[in-house]
């Protein structure tokens, strides 16, 4: 099998993506590849099925010998490639064409089984471990899954009836997720039917997700879009998610497992996403949040026809914190809620859980936000004894739908203020237009992911 070289430094004009002429192509990526080969070199059948797990693994395994001289790159063609899951490697790029489908396979029996994740203590579905994701990788340093709008099919229907059932002892797969990994890119793609979460980083850090499409049937169970969890330096931006459950979930490990583990996800990006949600959130912060949630800035939102613009969910026993979030730039059409704070949450991974473990819900601050056809405007549910603090909302207009709630704001157990928020909030947020409070912050410094440049890398087919 040859090892292509592939052209890089070759300067054409190009869009923001990819631009290909001829066979030579360009996409833009964090690093560029000095090897690049096809998946068909290595004896895979793009027919929809053949299965080609071995292929695949078989590929990544043999590029992973240029992991330090150059990195690699393996190009997915035109056609339907079925797989079950395989593992990639560190300075490593997956190549879609606009015309690949990568094809989850259907047989149980090529995810192989794996621990159960240390800051949750037991699988998020059942008490036992986990099926390994269709594209797993962890104690990786420089890796891309991307393409030309390529599509990656979970096939997630026989998961999902299982799932129904309760005739699963183990967690379902994601499509993509990377453990203990940094410096991870996964851009330009649609991933369609995910067994369960999409696009799954965790212990991870530097990441950037960008020109995502998820879709999924709304009422597929926790189809989530983009959950990172206990991560640090990440930028989700130019996504677009129709999901079966929040459209972005940040999360940091579950009750006794993730106080103890310790490690909260911070310094997040979220902006310029599209959601479509009905059963649940666009962004939610938890509920499984115990190794703690901060700094988190999202912006430029666009929620349609979803549960609620931003939630909260967490509970006695969560322990951890979420605190110093930024919120500007929401559109919201068609909602149940605009906010919602939740400190009811339950949903505990075992009877260890401590009661007196309280979260800390602190400095939230939504502003420059629209909203229409909206039932209510805010549930805001504290923790009795455990208020959450600090809430800030200033500049909303919410327009009510033609059956709104009677009562479109209910607060308990929260201290907070407002500014030119219609209609009027609850007594807990009080007006603070008189006392000089115009906005609610949003940081002005940057953070470091957001200095990640993409270069124009070059390969010929």
């Amino acid at each position: 099998m040859a090892v292509i070289n592939s052209v890089e430094g070759r300067r054409r004009p190009v869009g923001p993506d990819r631009k290909s002429a001829g066979n030579y192509c360009e996409y833009a990526a964090i690093n560029c590849r000095a090897h690049t080969a096809s998946i068909e070199e290595f004896g895979a059948v793009g027919d929809g099925v053949t299965v080609n797990t071995k292929v695949f693994q078989a590929a990544v395994d043999h590029l992973s010998q240029y992991e330090y001289n150059g990195g690699s790159m393996l190009y997915v063609p035109p056609g339907k490639w079925l797989t079950g899951s395989f593992n990639v490697t560190s300075h490593f790029t997956l190549f879609l064409h606009q015309d690949a489908v990568i094809l989850a396979s259907q047989d149980i029996n090529e995810y192989p089984l794996i621990d159960a994740l240390p800051s949750y203590g037991r699988g998020r579905d059942a008490p036992g471990g986990r099926y390994i994701s269709l594209i797993f990788g962890t104690n990786l340093t420089d890796v891309i899954i991307t393409g030309d709008n390529g599509t990656i099919d979970g096939q997630g229907e026989m998961w999902w009836d299982k799932f129904h059932k309760k005739e699963l002892k183990y967690t379902r797969p994601y499509i993509i997720e990377f453990m203990y990994s940094d410096t991870i890119q996964i851009s330009n793609l649609t991933l369609v039917n995910s067994p369960s979460w999409n696009v799954h980083p965790v212990y991870s850090r530097d990441i950037l997700i960008k020109y995502i499409t998820i879709i999924a049937p709304v009422k597929s169970p926790n189809t989530d879009g983009i959950n990172p969890d206990s991560c640090t330096n990440t930028r989700i931006e130019d996504c677009y998610i129709v999901s079966g459950d929040d459209c972005v979930a940040v999360k940091s490990g579950w009750d006794e497992y993730g106080i103890s583990y310790g490690m909260p996800t911070k310094q997040l990006i979220i902006r310029r996403l599209t959601c479509i949600s009905p059963t649940s959130a666009v962004i939610a912060l938890g509920s499984e949040m115990s190794g703690g949630i901060e700094d988190v800035r999202a912006e430029d939102i666009l929620a349609i026809n979803s549960e609620s613009g931003v939630r909260i969910k967490s509970g006695a026993g969560r322990g951890g914190y979420v605190k110093d979030i930024y919120v500007r730039g929401f559109t919201m059409h068609t909602m149940k809620w605009a906010f919602w704070m939740t400190g009811n949450y339950g949903s505990h991974p075992d009877d260890k859980f401590d009661p007196n473990a309280l979260p800390i819900i602190q400095n939230i601050n939504y502003r420059d936000m629209v909203a229409d056809d909206v039932q209510m405007a805010a549930r805001l549910e504290g923790i009795a004894g455990d208020p959450f603090k600090q809430i800030c909302i200033s500049n909303v207009t919410i327009t009510l739908a033609a059956k709104a709630k009677k009562v479109q704001w209910t607060c308990t157990d929260i201290e907070g203020i407002s500014s030119g928020v219609s209609p009027r909030p609850c007594d807990q947020l009080p007006e603070q237009a008189n006392e000089g409070l115009t906005e609610c912050e949003f940081p002005c410094d940057r953070l470091p992911i957001e200095d990640v440049e993409l270069k124009t890398c070059g390969y010929m087919i």
